[in-house]
């Protein structure tokens, strides 16, 4: 590395004086941080160590059904590439090096040698990604029972999987809009997942059998990963000083946005932006002349189009019912409930022209028509795509009675409109002061419009299976 030319202060100087002005305006001391790390800490571990040990003693319970252990095995396993695509798309969303305004403004934009400035931070988030992925991978094998030596290798595996994609993810940054692997990454997780999961169910269905392998699949994982991952942090290591401001910037605003729909309890304000960046991605479209008729009739034509030019809520929709078909194999007496909420996730994504409508007065306006005309126009496409949806996953569900389909049916549609027609949040209304502190329950009833009409039909089928 060559020196700084004079009067450039090094990174680590700059890091020095950035970290000095940050605590001449900080008002709590180094005991309120400890002490709200121990609280976050406390009430993680509670909670983490519930919910294994509930979800093992279920999966060994009788109630869970009569499962294959070697389907439900290959189940897990086509689980995690699928989790992995996730956290692939995230990160690449994101960013994952970010900076501030400020940072980009009065820092990066400087002639300080960029790759010893992001390095600390690069290492950082390598670092706290291994942890993270490393305890999932521990808590995975603790749920599927394994002994002390597959709890060492799932965490392993983890810390691989952590590491490598948080490396590759800032290659994938060092080279946005230049190179097309990146996206062919997250494609190549979620076929793996959707193979695999398909593959068993197939098995299942078919009488066939899906055995699992000689040897274990983590070992083989956390021996391949964890070479492959050293790599991968050293050549991204390298690649910081490519990682351009624009790139730095490009999910500040997704950042800040998931920060002010969690502290302000809002999901729109996230979902708006995904729309939109989902929306500017198609970039250009070709027009094409609607066929002529009344109001209703362009309307759900345009509706359809929506999906014709957002194929991604198409692609949700058919992940779900295989989601649904692998529930049904692994844990089969959670099918019926599963199956309610998979019919109102699988409408909600078909959603997307209602919620625009609603949200926006300015485009209600220019629609025109009758507010009760133009919301069940734009239901339709919703409606359908869970009628089907039902239909198609009847082989995995309880058998029910005529008028318990019908009016299951109906509330799913009736959840997802309540949803997609919700108002923006009103912080202003009733509280209950309870032993347990402040509740906001009008708050609450806002948040659940839609889930609240879920909560219910999941009871009805408990009671009715």
């Amino acid at each position: 590395m060559t020196a700084a030319p004079a009067g450039i202060p090094s990174a680590r100087h700059l890091r020095a004086d950035l970290r000095a002005a940050r605590r001449a305006h900080r008002t709590g001391g180094l005991g309120d941080v400890l002490s709200d790390l121990y609280v976050v800490a406390l009430f993680l571990g509670m909670y983490s160590w519930a919910a294994i040990y509930e979800s093992r003693e279920y999966l060994r319970s009788p109630t869970a059904g009569h499962t294959d252990p070697d389907e439900v095995y290959w189940i897990a396993v086509a689980a995690v590439p699928a989790a992995l695509a996730f956290a692939w798309h995230g990160l690449r969303t994101v960013g994952p090096l970010l900076v501030t305004p400020t940072m980009q403004a009065w820092v990066t934009s400087s002639p300080v040698d960029r790759r010893a400035l992001l390095a600390p931070r690069f290492r950082a988030l390598g670092t706290g990604m291994a942890a993270l992925v490393a305890a999932l991978g521990g808590a995975a094998a603790l749920i599927g029972g394994a002994p002390a030596t597959g709890l060492a290798w799932g965490a392993l595996a983890g810390a691989a999987c952590g590491a490598g994609g948080v490396s590759l993810s800032v290659l994938a940054q060092a080279t946005r809009g230049r190179r097309r692997w990146p996206r062919l990454v997250g494609v190549a997780l979620a076929i793996v997942a959707a193979l695999v999961a398909a593959s068993v169910v197939v098995a299942h269905f078919s009488g066939g059998s899906f055995p699992r392998p000689a040897g274990s699949l983590t070992v083989v994982v956390a021996i391949a990963g964890l070479p492959l991952a050293v790599v991968a942090l050293v050549i991204a290591d390298r690649a910081l000083r490519r990682v351009d401001r624009a790139a730095l910037t490009a999910g500040a605003p997704l950042a800040n946005a998931a920060a002010e729909a969690v502290v302000l309890l809002d999901p729109t304000l996230l979902a708006g932006l995904l729309e939109g960046r989902r929306w500017r991605r198609v970039g250009r479209v070709r027009s094409r002349r609607f066929l002529p008729g009344g109001r209703w009739w362009v309307l759900l034509q345009a509706e359809v189009r929506r999906l014709y030019r957002s194929p991604g809520a198409l692609v949700a929709w058919g992940a779900l019912i295989l989601l649904q078909y692998a529930v049904a194999v692994a844990v089969p007496s959670v099918a019926g409930p599963a199956r309610v909420i998979g019919a109102f996730l699988a409408a909600t994504r078909l959603t997307g022209g209602l919620r625009t409508l609603t949200r926006s007065p300015g485009l209600r306006r220019a629609v025109g028509g009758g507010n009760a005309a133009v919301r069940l126009v734009h239901l339709v496409v919703p409606a359908a795509g869970a009628g089907l949806w039902w239909l198609a996953t009847a082989p995995v569900g309880p058998v029910l009675p005529a008028w318990a389909t019908i009016g299951t049916l109906l509330g799913v549609v009736f959840a997802a409109y309540r949803a997609a027609t919700r108002a923006p949040l009103d912080y202003g209304g009733a509280y209950a002061v309870t032993p347990f502190g402040t509740i906001p329950v009008d708050l609450l009833r806002q948040l659940l419009r839609g889930p609240d009409v879920i909560a219910v039909l999941v009871l009805v089928s408990y009671l009715l299976t």
